[in-house]
């Protein structure tokens, strides 16, 4: 499942280097990560959602007949700048 929403969101994207699918497991539930630039971010959730939304359906259907709950998150990349003494 990771793999088809990486490729997707690859060609959707401006800034495809920054983008990473992290994969959490839960009993019955999993949730996928996904970490992207902040200028992205828009076109992965497209005007009113529907990006997203189609996304989501995909996932849904694919992991029908596994029974279980995938939950799609995501979340801006952020970069870490070291602390300075000043």
């Amino acid at each position: 499942m990771k793999e088809i929403i990486d490729y997707l969101l690859k060609m959707l994207v401006d800034f495809p280097d920054s983008l990473n699918i992290n994969t959490i497991k839960l009993n019955n539930v999993t949730v996928l990560e996904i970490v992207a630039d902040p200028a992205d971010i828009g076109k992965i959730i497209g005007k009113q959602g529907r990006v997203i939304k189609a996304i989501r359906a995909i996932v849904n259907a694919a992991t029908v007949k596994e029974k279980t709950k995938t939950i799609i998150e995501i979340r801006e990349a952020r970069e870490e700048y070291p602390s300075s003494n000043y």
